[in-house]
């Protein structure tokens, strides 16, 4: 049996200034819904990703905004994704390159933590 995670929470403060961070930097806005008062639902998709993340106010108010520290995305290329990130004012850490890849993090908003990591060959 598979087992494929689907969505992640990101605890944000001011969701509209959260969605405009992650489309600026390259995630595609799927769903922007309020179903009723109280509750807005966003959901964004890293490019190339299966697992996308939800935003929003009224879904998990017992997490702290800016909390999230241990978010690690894979990409192919740690100084493409740091000079994109650049590109778009996103202040990110330059490459930290360790023998087991070569890592970018940066923070949104609201300081939640993303690590970026470019796996290294296998020999």
């Amino acid at each position: 049996m598979d087992w494929k995670i689907e969505l992640i929470f990101v605890p944000v403060s001011h969701v509209d200034r959260a969605k405009e961070f992650y489309t600026r930097i390259g995630f595609h806005a799927d769903h922007d819904s309020t179903p009723y008062p109280g509750l807005r639902f966003v959901q964004l998709t890293p490019p190339g990703s299966a697992c996308s993340i939800a935003i929003g106010t009224g879904l998990r108010d017992d997490v702290p905004t800016g909390s999230l520290d241990a978010i690690q995305v894979v990409i192919p290329d740690a100084d493409a994704a740091l000079a994109q990130l650049r590109e778009v004012g996103v202040e990110a850490e330059g490459v930290d390159e360790q023998s087991w890849g070569r890592f970018v993090t940066f923070a949104d908003p609201d300081g939640n933590t993303w690590t970026l990591q470019q796996l290294v060959p296998q020999a």
